[in-house]
């Protein structure tokens, strides 16, 4: 099983990035799209990788944060849900949301997810209820240790709003602020309505 792979960025084609190792090898490998808009040509990055295999074909899934890989495969194990579902949940909600969803039955959430009804959110709900505590366990706030959720979720609303005034979609202006918040967490850097609006609409430049 191919766990973790490390390398550099060589080519990006959303969502899938071409990671060649030190060994010469290249893989293709399809990330959440808030991944995929962290990584930059070049780049020497360490994915947590998932190899999905099916009769047909064979799938290499990767992600910037184990937890994350985690979630995927715990998705993946439902009555389906395949891996492209999966990695749609992951690529519009973060494992917060998730959580936030699933504990509070909230059908509305899950179903802003392409290809995600009424149905197959009700399913998510009732079968990740008994994996709620390992879900728990495998996942963390993804907002700066320094901001609280209420603070974060401010500023993410002012944010939104700024970029929607400059014309650019709901959904792609939530997506650029998820990958520009991951982007600056991973740098370890705080941030505020200012540094995250200017790293969101670097991502959105990217797009």
């Amino acid at each position: 099983m191919i766990a973790l792979i490390k390398g550099q960025v060589r080519s990006l084609c959303a969502p899938v990035a071409c990671i060649l190792t030190n060994s010469g090898v290249g893989y293709e490998i399809e990330l959440p799209i808030p991944d995929f808009c962290t990584l930059t040509l070049g780049d020497e990055v360490s994915l947590f990788t998932h190899l999905h295999i099916r009769e047909d074909a064979q799938s290499l899934f990767g992600f910037i944060d184990q937890k994350d890989k985690e979630i995927f495969k715990k998705l993946i194990k439902i009555n389906g849900v395949g891996a492209k579902m999966a990695l749609a949940i992951l690529s519009t909600l973060n494992g917060d949301e998730l959580k936030h969803a699933i504990i509070y039955d909230d059908e509305t959430l899950l179903i802003k997810v392409p290809g995600i009804g009424k149905k197959t959110a009700q399913r998510l709900i009732i079968e990740l209820k008994d994996k709620l505590d390992n879900l728990e366990n495998n996942t963390e706030t993804q907002t700066h240790p320094d901001i609280s959720s209420t603070n974060f979720s401010y500023i993410s609303k002012e944010v939104e709003s700024a970029l929607l005034s400059l014309g650019y979609k709901e959904k792609e202006a939530q997506i650029a602020i998820r990958a520009a918040q991951k982007q600056l967490n991973n740098a370890g850097s705080t941030y505020d309505t200012a540094s995250l609006l200017k790293t969101s609409l670097k991502q959105l430049s990217g797009l």
